[in-house]
């Protein structure tokens, strides 16, 4: 991954991760920050890059955790 994105994309997609996360309890755990990455990178490869492209995409997959069902 380290070589698919440049710099700035990396530290860009980095801020906005813990930025969204901060937002879940605990930081968020593995799952949540996993799903949350994978949107970003996605974004990304479809050319969305700039901070304030990647916090939207963030926001969103935010609000799609957090209206999944809850397991029993």
């Amino acid at each position: 991954m380290v070589n698919e994105f440049d710099g700035r994309t990396l530290a860009s997609m980095d801020v906005v991760l813990d930025q969204i996360c901060s937002e879940l309890p605990h930081g968020g755990d593995h799952e949540s920050r996993k799903f949350i990455a994978e949107q970003l990178m996605q974004a990304a490869r479809g050319g969305k890059t700039a901070l304030g492209e990647l916090t939207y995409v963030g926001r969103r997959a935010l609000v799609r955790l957090q209206n999944r069902p809850k397991s029993a």
